[in-house]
């Protein structure tokens, strides 16, 4: 059985525990605490050398790790990663958008204010005016892209929706206001009345 290191509250790992619920792959979660140096121990450094989450272990014993790495990895064959190639390469242009310029920004502001203190680093205030600036920018192009989309490639429901929804949907616990973003908020809506959709919450 597949086994998935992770921390219940990361988006990252969020996207790869809903996509295996969606699949319907069973698999064992062990949850480590990444603020405790859990994930930096020499043991788990040896299952990942980069020593964050998600990190999946596959049946044969290698292990996977990068959130959307994992993603594709096990989407492979479904219908979550559309067959023509124009398509394809749309769906990792909006992960690759996720992680360059939501996460960076929706993803440590986040962190930052609902699970460790700001105010151990003193210019934490300068950093979080450019990280809201950014993050603020990419939720307007991700509202215009969905002007007139029930979701992001091809109107079809596809990993790309599950990587961005990971980190925008819990938006609010970052003071981003959505009320901004009324495409966003129905996309949200879109994402979760999918068939097995669970929250952020969620363990096996």
């Amino acid at each position: 059985m597949l086994k998935l290191y992770d921390y219940l509250p990361s988006g990252n790992g969020y996207k790869v525990r809903l996509l295996l619920h969606q699949l319907e792959i069973p698999f064992e979660l062990e949850t480590l605490d990444i603020w405790s140096g859990a994930t930096r121990t020499p043991e788990f450094l040896k299952k990942n050398p980069n020593g964050r989450i998600p990190t999946l272990q596959l049946e044969d014993g290698r292990y996977l790790w990068e959130s959307h790495a994992i993603m594709w990895y096990l989407a492979e064959g479904s219908a979550l990663i559309p067959a023509n190639k124009f398509a394809k390469a749309q769906v990792l242009q909006w992960m690759c958008f996720e992680q360059y310029e939501l996460e960076p920004a929706l993803g440590v502001i986040r962190a930052r204010k609902k699970f460790k203190s700001s105010h151990q680093d003193p210019s934490w205030p300068e950093t979080e005016k450019k990280l809201r600036l950014r993050g603020l920018q990419a939720l307007e192009v991700l509202n215009a892209q969905l002007k007139d989309c029930v979701f992001l490639v091809n109107n079809c429901y596809s990993l790309a929706d599950i990587a961005v929804f990971g980190y925008v949907h819990v938006a609010p616990e970052a003071d981003f206001d959505m009320a901004a973003y009324p495409n966003i908020l129905t996309w949200q809506k879109n994402v979760q009345s999918q068939p097995l959709h669970v929250p952020i919450t969620w363990r096996p």
